[in-house]
């Protein structure tokens, strides 16, 4: 083998074995938590979910949203963010009961999610839901 060739299998070898050691190696900070909850109300159309905790915490790279105690359909969804534009989602469609949403990207690597503004309605004839925004770090 010449050296050019040796040196550049020497250094694909050396690439992928740091790739698939960082791949490996997840951070414990790399799960899902939640970042705000509220009780919904069938007889209110919309609510207003800030993110809780300081300002490392509201650091995520996804968000979703999750459900318990009745479907809900999802008219209108809007991500706040700090100092990035506002994500809006039209149609998010139903939610069903322990069910969560696809997750989205934030805005760059990371992005702080300030609130949630969702515009929604109870399906069936439950009176209320408990509506968990998540997020991931």
């Amino acid at each position: 083998m010449s050296t050019k060739t040796r040196n550049l299998m020497i250094s694909l070898a050396i690439a992928t074995a740091t790739f698939v050691g960082s791949a490996g190696s997840a951070s414990a900070a790399d799960e899902w938590f939640v970042l705000g909850q509220q009780t919904l109300k069938a007889s209110d159309p919309s609510a207003a979910i800030k993110s809780t905790g300081g300002r490392w915490e509201k650091d995520v790279k996804q968000v979703k949203l999750a459900v318990e105690g009745a479907d809900v359909q999802i008219t209108n969804l809007v991500l706040h963010w700090d100092n990035r534009p506002d994500d809006t989602m039209k149609d998010v469609g139903v939610l069903k009961s322990g069910g969560q949403t696809a997750p989205a990207n934030a805005p760059g690597l990371k992005g702080r999610l300030k609130s949630v503004t969702v515009q929604y309605k109870i399906l069936g004839n439950a009176q209320t839901a408990e509506l968990k925004v998540m997020g991931y770090d």
